[in-house]
């Protein structure tokens, strides 16, 4: 037992003299790894309002609310309710919509910093007014398919818009589906009506 007391003691009299290992946070911030999960923000050109995010969130933490008066939807990203698990930024269909800073500081006096959020416009459907999804989620993916948007009426019109080649009603009322209403930007609801009626006569 002689040994390990003389170890002891050297180590006891090194931390003596040396400086202390803690980091002197707040006055000084540490800088954490490149891959820390910190907060997370958007990137309002890249994101898409696809609402993935908001999907396999498990706390709950990102929510979408659709103004449908304004015709607007505000993605919403709670910090104070975030876990950092990091799932939003993995399953982000474009992949650079959000993605983690290396900013851990989130003291605040009230709530209000902890809401972040950004709006995309709604596409609504032109017969009976329900929510399609946002703008820009279509006309993405009329890009990312390419050539095979043309087997999609909704995803060619909407890319036919962004690039202002047509402009698009909003008549909306009871009449029968007809062959012309595949022209239309319809929910997957109306557009399977219009294809029913077209081939059987419903």
């Amino acid at each position: 037992m002689k040994w390990p007391k003389i170890r002891e003691l050297g180590e006891a009299l090194r931390s003596l003299f040396s400086a202390p290992y803690t980091s002197k946070f707040p006055k000084k911030a540490s800088l954490p790894p490149p891959r820390f999960r910190g907060t997370i923000v958007f990137n309002e050109e890249k994101c898409i309002g696809c609402g993935a995010c908001v999907e396999v969130c498990p706390a709950k933490a990102r929510t979408l609310e659709d103004d449908l008066e304004k015709g607007v939807r505000h993605v919403v990203y709670l910090k104070d309710m975030c876990i950092y698990c990091g799932q939003c930024v993995t399953y982000c269909t474009t992949k650079e919509g959000i993605r983690h800073t290396i900013d851990y500081d989130l003291s605040y006096v009230d709530k209000e910093p902890f809401r972040d959020e950004i709006e995309k416009e709604l596409v609504f459907c032109e017969r009976c007014g329900e929510v399609i999804t946002t703008r820009e989620h279509l006309t993405w993916i009329a890009r990312r398919t390419g050539e095979l948007a043309y087997a999609n009426p909704t995803l060619i019109l909407a890319r036919q818009q962004e690039l202002s080649t047509i402009e698009m009603g909003s008549d909306k009322g009871d009449a029968e589906p007809y062959r012309s209403d595949h022209q239309r930007l319809l929910c997957p609801n109306c557009r399977r009506l219009v294809v029913l009626n077209e081939i059987w006569g419903y």
